[in-house]
């Protein structure tokens, strides 16, 4: 299992918009400068992130993007979600999936890969944006 660009340049960003949470609004292309991502790339996530309330949006001078909630409050897994949908390592564990897939039913390998997609997920759920912040300040 991979995680895609999109998720993981995502967390980038609502981290780059924690770490500078006092500094007001950040511009998209100081997000881009900083992270070494497109700003387009940057305006198309955020355009995900700020319909779920993760992100606002700021217009005018000095405007760009600030957090919609205290970092504490957004998970690595929200945020994942909000762009990648859920958090699952196959198909037939996502919301829906077993319709999908017509050996579910009787699949002995199923129930394995739902326990390790809720492990993963109540990982990604534990960890958020004020835990990352706190580690990005006191690494070297």
């Amino acid at each position: 299992m991979k995680l895609s660009t999109r998720g993981r340049y995502a967390v980038r960003a609502m981290l780059e918009l924690a770490l500078h949470t006092e500094e007001g609004p950040v511009s998209r292309a100081e997000i881009a400068r900083r992270q070494g991502l497109s700003p387009t790339y940057i305006a198309q996530l955020f355009r995900k992130l700020e319909q779920a309330g993760l992100v606002q949006g700021v217009k005018g001078p000095g405007g760009g993007y600030r957090l919609g909630r205290h970092p504490a409050e957004i998970s690595v897994g929200e945020i994942l979600r909000t762009v990648e949908g859920p958090i699952a390592l196959v198909h037939c564990v996502t919301p829906g999936g077993q319709r999908r897939c017509r050996r579910a039913e009787n699949c002995v390998t199923r129930c394995l890969w739902q326990e390790v997609s809720e492990a993963l997920a109540g990982i990604l759920d534990s960890v958020t944006l004020q835990d990352l912040r706190d580690r990005a300040r006191t690494s070297p």
